[in-house]
């Protein structure tokens, strides 16, 4: 039998030679006092670690992507499987419908960013249409203010992104015996017990996914927040989450070891949540 080693040599040589190379040369990045340009950075240990344990914009980076995660995937999920649901029935134009639902998911953020931004200023259409309702006692500068700066950013993502979730919660439906939907309907079953004791319970392999696949996008959340905040990060670092302080840091203040050590801080903290949801995940399937 010959050896299989040729065929994962490409894989191997890109995992080994590029990530994990590239994890290691940040975490010796990580102890230094650099500023990316100088021929002799100075070491300095952890210091960069405790420095950013001390942090209070690290914090709230933290707060504001764990409450990212949260308020996008509840969102996601419940108006992905409505969605989902909905076009399982008989809908006239179903096609349409998908189409029109997916088509964020191809917008660029750096194509929509302007538009968003324009929409959500203190004249721009949203307050608008609020006065028109007679609800001009709601307008108010939505992005220049720190109570409204992160829900526009998480609203902006949740109409980005629930194209996805309909769609693997779309595929998942398509996979459910239609005689079981059938017989709970002769059985006298109505549209919410189906959804709660069928659909739901058949489709939560797809929901540790997308818990899988919606923590690794809140915890490297940049585009969004930064295009649309202009590169502010909002007032008081509203919108200030972890990728977009490694950039901060990084890129725009030359603290080159302070933002390799937040990446490696976000690292451990994207390995831990994948971790975590995978073991969840597989002891509710060892339930059911």
């Amino acid at each position: 039998m010959s050896s299989g080693l040729p065929w994962i040599l490409p894989a191997l040589v890109l995992c080994v030679g590029l990530i994990y190379y590239c994890i290691g040369d940040t975490s010796y990045i990580s102890t230094l006092n650099w500023d990316g340009i100088s021929p002799n950075p100075q070491h300095i240990g952890a210091q960069n670690f405790t420095s950013i344990f001390h942090d209070p914009i690290f914090w709230g980076a933290v707060r504001h992507t764990v409450i990212f995660y949260v308020v996008t995937f509840t969102a996601q999920t419940a108006i992905g499987l409505l969605f989902a649901v909905l076009l399982h029935s008989r809908v006239r134009l179903a096609v349409i419908y998908k189409v029109i639902i997916f088509i964020p998911v191809v917008l660029a953020p750096a194509i929509m960013a302007p538009v968003f931004r324009a929409m959500f200023s203190p004249t721009g259409q949203f307050d608008t249409v609020l006065q028109h309702l007679g609800l001009g006692f709601l307008a108010q500068p939505w992005l220049a203010q720190t109570t409204t700066a992160l829900p526009v950013i998480m609203l902006i993502t949740v109409w980005e992104w629930t194209g996805v979730t309909f769609v693997l919660y779309y595929a998942a439906i398509s996979q459910i015996d239609s005689s079981v939907l059938e017989a709970a309907r002769l059985d006298g079953a109505g549209n919410t017990r189906i959804i709660r004791s069928i659909i739901w319970p058949s489709v939560s392999g797809t929901t540790i996914a997308l818990a899988t696949l919606g923590a690794i996008g809140a915890l490297k959340t940049f585009d969004v927040p930064y295009l649309v905040s202009g590169g502010s990060m909002g007032p008081n670092d509203a919108t200030q989450f972890l990728g977009t302080y490694i950039y901060q840091m990084t890129i725009t203040l030359d603290h080159v070891g302070y933002g390799a050590a937040l990446s490696i801080i976000l690292l451990v903290i994207a390995v831990i949540f994948g971790v975590a949801l995978q073991i969840s995940g597989r002891k509710r399937r060892m339930i059911d």
